[in-house]
């Protein structure tokens, strides 16, 4: 049976998975909310869910190690490979992951496939896990899916991701996540843990 909203951080078998608050990411122009939001909410809610016994997981991609796949619009590829800093937490993240935490680097947009993150989350007993990062229709959309055909139940905080543009976000929020999850403000998520 699906979890409840209001007891979604009640429960030490919850974890939220940032996906990529990292500076590649973060340096970017996103929308609807804004990187700093972004990664301003995400931080709010590691600080509730950790505080009530929950598992935060921070993702990072390794974004020179990303596989170029053959497409008919791929993503633009810098033409000189990026400094290691870019796929570095940014400051106010990497300030914020403590001893307990679970660091997970990946080499694609999905945070399952090819890392541990599985095995991770089903030896602390994780049933439900929330989503939130950058960015909603890559990073947060690729590792819900498997995370939805590995069995999880599934949260999005809306307002803790953000993308390259409104209409991709907006796709992802109202059309896809309602269909394999729950989508939920900041706001009310911080709320359920006042309960």
């Amino acid at each position: 049976m699906a979890m409840e909203t209001s007891s979604l951080f009640a429960s030490k078998s919850t974890a939220l998975v940032l996906i990529d608050l990292q500076n590649s990411n973060v340096a970017r122009t996103l929308v609807p909310h804004a990187a700093n939001d972004v990664v301003g909410r995400s931080l709010e809610l590691a600080d509730a869910l950790r505080q009530a016994g929950g598992t935060i997981v921070f993702v990072r991609v390794l974004v020179n190690e990303l596989v170029p796949c053959e497409a008919d619009t791929p993503l633009p590829r810098p033409p000189a490979p990026l400094p290691p800093s870019a796929s570095e937490f940014a400051s106010e993240v990497q300030r914020q992951i403590q001893e307990g935490d679970v660091l997970i680097a990946k080499r694609q947009w999905g945070a399952f496939q090819g890392t541990a993150l599985d095995q991770i989350l089903r030896r602390r007993s994780i049933r439900t896990v929330v989503f939130a990062g950058i960015a909603t229709n890559f990073g947060v959309e690729s590792s819900a899916r498997a995370a939805m055909d590995l069995g999880y139940d599934l949260v999005f905080a809306e307002d803790a991701m953000s993308s390259v543009s409104e209409e991709m976000h907006r796709f992802g929020v109202q059309v896809l996540f309602p269909k394999i999850g729950r989508v939920r403000s900041t706001r009310e998520l911080l709320a359920s843990c006042k309960l």
